[in-house]
């Protein structure tokens, strides 16, 4: 037997692959110059994962720190703050109304009263009303003041609900509308802010301080009490600040509130009624002409532009909660 033949090649011995010389794989295909893979020098610039990893910042160069909002940036964000109804705090209500009803009271009663002024413009209106025909003030009053249980009572309808159902109506809102509240409070107090100005610029007597107009004044008839308009407390209140009526003003604030949040079909009509009774009122009680009544709804107009145009929407239309 003879020799035996060496074998070409041993594992882990080859200096090269076979068929490298010839641009063969392993596999035994022939490669071509353009399918070679291509080994990238320095001179060819960065690869595509040096380029998407970010430099390391050179030593003793920090980076620069953010840019803080400006002046104007910061007015601007604080506005939308306040502009965005958050849950009214219980002790920030019962003060800011505590103290902008005496503030309310206080202006009011420091204004002038201009008797002889007073007394001009509520001929003026009066007879303003018998030309065109409307005038029913005193066929109300004396129609009214007939029937004495119904009078008394309207009496102190005029003295105490005034003030009554507006702040159950304020805590009505703060208990099952708090995402509503501030911008509906706030239509209250500008239509109250408002009228400030009509008792000031317009002085106006009400019917039953007219001299010769026939008009019954039924609190000082009937001895009622509460009222601040006749008797001993007639000195702590401005006698000749009827126009606007105030008593409208807020009554119908009252009404429009209830008719468009309240969900029972009773409540909703109470809304619509309360003010109708407020006019009947103070027409029978001879505290207001019923135009008075017309002077209190444009204030209200006025409350309802300034809250729209603060809030930027109408203040029934906020969602019902809003965040503390």
């Amino acid at each position: 037997m003879g020799a035996p033949t060496p074998r070409t090649a041993k594992a882990g011995q080859a200096g090269s692959v076979p068929g490298a010389e010839s641009g063969e794989d392993a596999a035994g295909a022939t490669r071509t110059p353009a399918e070679e893979p291509a080994l990238l020098s320095p001179e060819d610039g960065p690869t595509p994962a040096t380029t998407a990893a970010p430099a390391p910042p050179e030593p003793g160069h920090a980076e620069p720190p953010p840019e803080r909002p400006g002046a104007a940036d910061r007015a601007r964000a604080a506005l939308g703050r306040m502009r965005t109804p958050r849950h009214p705090r219980i002790w920030f209500e019962v003060l800011l109304i505590a103290v902008s009803y005496w503030v309310y009271s206080l202006i009011r009663n420091a204004v002038p009263e201009q008797r002889s002024a007073a007394l001009r413009n509520a001929d003026w209106i009066w007879e303003t009303e018998r030309t065109l025909g409307i005038a029913v003030e005193q066929s109300v009053n004396h129609a009214v003041n007939g029937v004495t249980w119904l009078i008394v009572s309207m009496n102190y309808y005029y003295a105490t609900l005034h003030f009554v159902i507006t702040i159950g109506v304020l805590v009505w809102l703060y208990r099952r509308h708090p995402g509503r509240y501030a911008a509906t409070r706030l239509v209250l107090f500008a239509t109250t802010a408002v009228a400030l100005a009509g008792y000031y610029l317009y002085p106006l007597a009400p019917p039953r301080l007219m001299p010769g107009g026939g008009f019954i004044d039924t609190v000082q008839v009937h001895e009622t009490w509460g009222s601040m308009a006749s008797g001993n407390l007639a000195e702590m209140s401005n006698q000749y600040a009827a126009m606007p009526s105030m008593h409208i003003g807020w009554s119908a604030w009252c009404g429009i509130t209830l008719a468009m949040l309240a969900r029972p079909l009773w409540a909703k009509v109470l809304g619509v009624l309360y003010p109708l009774t407020t006019l009947l009122v103070i027409v029978a009680t001879a505290n207001h002409f019923w135009l008075d009544a017309v002077g209190g709804l444009l204030c209200l107009a006025f409350g309802f532009a300034v809250s729209l145009a603060w809030y930027r929407r109408l203040a029934y239309r906020f969602p019902r909660t809003a965040p503390a």
